[in-house]
């Protein structure tokens, strides 16, 4: 599955890299987090639980940012145990480019899921992913500026 997107963020292009950094921030973005723990300046660990169709699970798993170039992006890679509802492993690829006192924010997920969730239908999954990502990026807009417009293909 692979979900692609971009917004743009009313906030300097090292304001919203920094954001991107902060587990506070985060935490408050992540739809279902109920916690987030930074375990290094590249690594953090996270609960969180969602719904997928009839599927509900809370995940756990780690994150391990690398290909880190500040304020430019970087890569994201995670995996997720979500019990007897399956897996949830990918990466993203995030890059920032300033605009006339905006941020453009661009993301590029490559994720396979795995148990029941993979029962549940690609359709369904990438719904739910493309809602999830909206969720978060809107949230994140609010918090580090005012969004002004958002695309999710």
């Amino acid at each position: 599955m692979d979900v692609k997107g971009e917004y743009r963020i009313a906030a300097p292009r090292e304001k919203v890299f920094s954001a991107l950094n902060d587990a506070v921030v985060l935490h408050a973005c992540i739809p279902g987090c109920e916690s987030l723990e930074q375990l290094s300046d590249t690594e953090m660990k996270a609960k969180v639980r969602l719904r997928i169709g009839p599927v509900s699970a809370a995940f756990s798993g780690n994150v391990i940012l690398s290909d880190i170039d500040p304020p430019n992006g970087y890569k994201i890679t995670g995996e997720g145990q979500g019990g007897v509802a399956g897996f949830a492993k990918g990466g993203a690829v995030v890059t920032l480019t300033e605009e006339g006192g905006e941020t453009i924010l661009k993301y590029e997920v490559a994720a396979q899921v795995g148990g029941k969730i993979a029962q549940v239908g690609a359709r369904l999954i990438t719904a739910t992913a493309n809602r999830l990502a909206a969720q978060f990026f809107g949230k994140f807009a609010d918090i580090v500026g005012i969004p002004s417009s958002a695309e999710t293909d």
